[in-house]
C-alpha cells in the first residue's frame, strides 16, 4: 500500500466519520427524507455534470447499472435515509459506531452465507467487535437510548453491508465519477416518496443548517463516495476496507467537538474494543488473499 492510498484512506475514513455530525445537525431543522431526497438530487446533479466535463459517458456496463441501482439502494436510500431518520433520536456518536461495524458484517456475512473461511484471527476480531458493540449498547440502554433509532442505525449498516459487497461491480470499467452520480438518483428518487408518504414539509432554513447540508453534499456525497471508489480499484476492497477501523476514533471525536456530544468511559473502552476487532478482520483478509 503505497502513500497515496494510504492518504485517500485516511481522508476518506475522515470524511466519511464527520457525516453524522452534520446530519445531526441538518435533521434538527428539516424533515429526514426530504431533506436527504433533496441533498441526493443536488448532489446527483453536479456528480453528473463533473463526469460529463471529465469526458465519462452514462453508457455502463450492464455490470454497472446493476450495481449502481444496487448502491443506490442499498447505501443512499435505505443506509443514508434511516441514519437521518434515526439521528432525529439517536446522538451522532452512537450513529457512527453503529455504522463502523459494517466490515464486521461483511466478514460475518461471508462466512454464513458465502462460506468464505475465517481462520482463528478473524474469529477474534469479529468476536471483539461485537463484544465492543455489546458494551457501548448496554451502557446507553441504561442511560435510557432510543431503541427504534438504534434499529434504525442497525438495519442502515446491513443495507451498507449489501451495497460494499456489490461495489466491484461498480468499480471496474471506467465512469467512476458518473457512477457516484446516478447513484445519487436512485437514493433521491426512494426517498422523495417515502417522504411524501411519512412526512410533513417543515423546513428552518438557517446559515448553520445550510452550511452542514452544502457541506453533506460535497464532502460525504461526492468526494468521499468518489475516493471509496478509486480507492478500492487502486488497493481493492479487502485493504480498503481496513481504513473503517478508524471510524469509531474519527466519529466520536467529530461528535464530541462539534455538538459537544459527552462520552462515558464504556464508550471510549467499547470503541477501542471495536476498533481492534476490524483491524484483526481486515488483516486477517489480507494474510488470506496473500495466500
Amino acid at each position: 500500500m503505497d502513500l497515496r492510498a494510504i492518504g485517500m484512506g485516511l481522508l476518506f475514513a475522515l470524511i466519511w466519520s464527520s457525516a453524522f455530525t452534520s446530519a445531526r445537525i441538518i435533521v434538527a431543522d428539516a424533515p429526514p427524507f426530504a431533506i436527504s431526497a433533496i441533498r441526493f438530487t443536488i448532489a446527483g446533479v453536479i456528480g453528473v455534470l463533473i463526469a460529463r466535463a471529465m469526458g465519462q459517458s452514462w453508457y455502463l456496463t450492464r455490470d454497472q447499472w446493476r450495481a449502481t441501482l444496487i448502491f443506490g439502494l442499498c447505501q443512499n436510500a435505505i443506509y443514508l435515509g434511516l441514519n437521518f431518520l434515526a439521528m432525529t433520536t439517536v446522538e451522532a456518536s452512537l450513529a457512527s459506531i453503529i455504522a463502523s461495524t459494517m466490515p464486521l458484517m461483511v466478514a460475518f456475512a461471508g462466512w454464513a452465507f458465502l462460506k468464505d473461511k475465517l481462520n482463528r484471527q478473524a474469529v477474534f476480531g469479529l468476536v471483539l467487535g461485537f463484544a465492543g458493540v455489546i458494551v457501548i449498547m448496554g451502557s446507553r440502554m441504561n442511560a435510557g437510548v432510543d431503541m427504534f433509532g438504534v434499529m434504525l442505525c442497525v438495519i442502515g449498516a446491513a443495507a451498507l453491508t449489501i451495497a460494499t459487497l456489490m461495489l466491484r461491480g461498480a468499480s471496474s470499467g471506467g465512469n467512476v465519477m458518473m457512477i457516484v452520480g446516478l447513484q445519487m438518483f436512485v437514493g433521491a428518487a426512494v426517498l422523495f416518496v417515502a417522504s411524501l408518504i411519512f412526512e410533513t414539509w417543515e423546513f428552518n432554513w438557517n446559515p448553520r443548517m445550510l452550511t452542514a447540508l452544502t457541506y453533506t453534499i460535497f464532502a460525504p456525497g461526492l468526494l468521499a463516495t468518489w475516493i471509496w471508489f478509486q480507492l478500492v480499484h487502486r488497493i481493492g476492497a479487502v485493504r480498503a476496507a481496513t481504513f473503517h477501523f478508524l471510524n469509531p476514533f474519527f466519529g466520536v471525536a467529530i461528535a464530541a467537538a462539534l455538538l459537544g456530544e459527552s462520552l462515558g468511559l464504556t464508550d471510549y473502552i467499547g470503541v477501542i474494543v471495536i476498533s481492534v476487532g476490524i483491524l484483526l478482520v481486515q488483516l486477517s483478509k489480507q494474510t488470506n488473499t496473500a495466500k
